[in-house]
């Protein structure tokens, strides 16, 4: 069990310059402290001395760090013996990234609580005016949908759109009726049009998320490489580098407010056990510097019962404008210790009332560097303000583990770059079938002289000998010579049908038939190069009546043959006299 009197030390006394060292309890740290003041007045340094001496006293700590320079610190002050406790969770490490998935089912009672504690982090980073009601709407339910399908992903919220296939597996899996219902009745009642605005500017914003490979390959493992709930039972260390500078401010904003809504929902957790068997429990200290990026309104929760289940937070930001209605109520309301730096006249007049009448804001506005005035919990009672300066920074170790440490981390909880991508890519392929992949043969129907039979498609091949044949063995077979590709043009549909011009000739005159060569387009010629529609459109009328006249010549050359078929030929005179020759 842990020590609840065991001393944290961060500053030091300075009334009529007596200088005397002191700091808070392990007890009274459950109630949270708070930390503010300006850039560069020291607040930084006086947590990662509170953070190295946690670590160095055996401690649960986790360090998130928006810019990664104090968790870079605090890994010199990691002793031999708990090299292997820490967890050192780095996205700018991208050649062996570390998995964390916000989204792994933690049982049907506390899906409500990721969902809502993703939705606060969505609205802090990209706005409350562009997250509407709609907006909220699909994607609570979406969220709502896929923390019930084993192996969802932040990667799985846009394939719940894309992916036909997906979508259905998934749906078809919901058992909260609710949800259910917005699946399959609203939104399948919803046309193309619709569902594409509602839908779209979900893609958007997490797009933006999971488009960067450096956080895909994190988020994107269905499976987190720690366990939060053995590192808060079994006091070990995790370190969140979230390094600002390589994957943005949006994106780390977003990382360390799933990091810290997955802490919470592990402290949580901790409602399995009885009152009892939580006291035994040691404390758990979280530690996040620019807390502001992470304030968002489900904060205000995780300070209002985190004391509960024995997590111990300390807050350091630069101003109070910075924090939400709801979160600046819930920490001037819930915190136990409260230390300011330096601050603006703004922020001043904010604070005098927690200071007043010890210190004015005057006083608060000229503290110098280090300087601090504070009210301190002592045995779970809030002291009178007083003055103080923090310690400096503390004596490195003469021997740094830094590199193994980071090592052991590789080793554990990391897997190379190469196979985590691999296998994110099929997962995501996972609901199509690949190419080269045969689709199932299908029972086709058969009809024979004893009625319809089902014999499959392989089977009747062997029995009947079923061979299809190409085109050009059949036009072989035949003989067939296939024409040169050179356009001619049809032939007028008078002689379709007749045994001779002349008798296409009569029907034509006799029906007196009007024809449009517009309306025959349905000859089979092929011609490469120009569209045969295109030739037809440049051939007017008069092309009909230059081919009408040509038959007409071929007609008539024809009736003068018949003609002079029947008329009488003269005989030739040798064969006259030949004749009467005979004759005599």
């Amino acid at each position: 069990m842990e020590d609840p009197n065991q001393i944290t030390y961060f500053a030091e006394t300075d009334f009529r310059n007596k200088k005397t060292k002191f700091g808070i309890k392990a007890d009274d740290r459950t109630r949270h402290i708070y930390v503010i003041g300006k850039t560069g007045m020291g607040k930084s340094t006086m947590i990662e001395n509170m953070a190295a001496q946690d670590i160095q006293n055996g401690n649960g700590v986790c360090f998130i760090d928006p810019h990664g320079s104090a968790v870079d610190t605090l890994l010199d002050y990691v002793p031999e013996n708990r090299i292997d406790d820490v967890v050192y969770f780095s996205p700018a490490d991208t050649k062996f990234p570390v998995a964390f998935n916000v989204m792994e089912d933690i049982g049907p009672e506390r899906r409500y609580l990721v969902a809502q504690g993703l939705l606060s982090a969505f609205k802090k980073i990209w706005g409350e005016e562009s997250f509407s009601d709609r907006m909220e709407h699909i994607t609570s339910n979406t969220l709502l949908a896929l923390l019930e399908y084993p192996g969802s992903t932040m990667l799985s919220i846009p394939r719940m759109f894309v992916d036909k296939i997906f979508q259905k597996k998934v749906v078809s899996n919901i058992t909260d009726p609710i949800v259910k219902a917005f699946w399959e009745q609203e939104y399948a009642s919803w046309d193309d049009r619709y569902r594409k605005e509602a839908y779209s500017a979900v893609l958007n914003k997490v797009g933006q998320f999971t488009s960067n490979p450096i956080i895909r390959n994190i988020v994107g493992q269905p499976k987190s490489s720690f366990d939060f709930r053995d590192i808060l039972d079994n006091k070990k260390i995790l370190l969140v580098n979230l390094s600002i500078g390589q994957i943005g401010e949006s994106n780390a904003d977003l990382l360390g407010s799933m990091m810290t809504t997955k802490i919470y929902l592990s402290a949580m957790s901790r409602s399995d056990l009885s009152k009892e068997e939580i006291g035994k429990l040691p404390p758990f200290y979280l530690y996040i510097d620019e807390f502001q990026n992470l304030a968002n309104d489900s904060f205000a929760d995780i300070l209002s019962q985190a004391r509960k289940y024995k997590l111990a937070l300390t807050m350091a930001h630069q101003y109070v404008e910075q924090m939400p209605d709801t979160v600046k109520a819930a920490v001037f309301g819930n915190v136990g210790s409260m230390i300011v730096f330096r601050i603006g006249p703004t922020d001043a007049e904010l604070l005098e009332r927690e200071f007043s009448p010890t210190f004015t804001a005057d006083d608060i506005v000229n503290l110098g560097f280090t300087q601090i005035y504070l009210r301190l919990m002592i045995n779970g009672v809030g002291s009178t303000p007083f003055s103080a300066t923090t310690l400096a920074p503390l004596h490195k170790p003469n021997i740094s583990f830094r590199n193994e440490v980071i090592e052991a981390s590789r080793k554990t909880f990391s897997k190379d770059k190469e196979s985590v991508e691999k296998a994110i890519l099929e997962d995501l392929e996972s609901s199509h079938p690949k190419k080269d992949e045969k689709k199932p043969e299908k029972n086709i129907e058969k009809r024979s002289d004893d009625g319809p039979k089902k014999v499959a498609h392989n089977e009747r091949e062997k029995k009947e000998n079923f061979q299809r044949e190409k085109p050009r063995d059949i036009a072989r077979k035949n003989n067939y010579e296939r024409k040169p590709n050179v356009y001619q043009p049809p032939q007028p549909p008078v002689l379709e049908g007749k045994n001779s011009l002349k008798e296409a000739l009569e029907s034509l005159r006799s029906e007196n038939k009007a024809i449009s060569f517009e309306k025959e387009k349905g000859f089979d010629i092929k011609k490469k190069g120009a569209s045969i529609n295109q030739d037809i459109q440049t051939e007017n009328k008069n092309k009909l009546r230059q081919a009408l006249s040509g038959v007409m010549e071929d007609v008539e050359k024809e009736k003068e043959e018949v003609l002079s078929e029947n008329k009488p030929k003269e005989v030739p005179e040798n064969v006259l006299r030949s004749i009467f020759e005979e004759g005599k």
